[in-house]
């Protein structure tokens, strides 16, 4: 699980990219002994944060699995409306 900033008070953050992100898309995580993680982006859905699908973000997914978080949608009272959420496969 990966949750970051599109953007803060000060400009853009770490997810300011997300919109170029697609299905089929790979991320590749650095891993603790050297090696590296590689996972294929298979969905990407824009909710609500008041229907954030917890159970499937947070659910157990019965193989390894990423899931990248951060926030989308029209500025509200100073923060996002949405949560952008990315669900990617572990492939190598």
């Amino acid at each position: 699980m990966l949750v970051a900033h599109y953007d803060t008070v000060n400009g853009r953050a770490l997810m300011k990219d997300v919109a170029k992100a697609g299905v089929g898309d790979t991320v590749e995580v650095p891993r603790a002994d050297g090696g590296t993680a590689t996972f294929v982006v298979r969905e990407i859905q824009q909710v609500d944060k008041k229907d954030f699908p917890t159970n499937k973000v947070y659910g157990a997914t019965g193989r390894p699995e990423l899931r990248l978080l951060t926030c989308g949608g029209p500025l509200v009272g100073g923060h996002r409306s949405d949560s952008i959420i990315l669900c990617a496969a572990l492939v190598s």
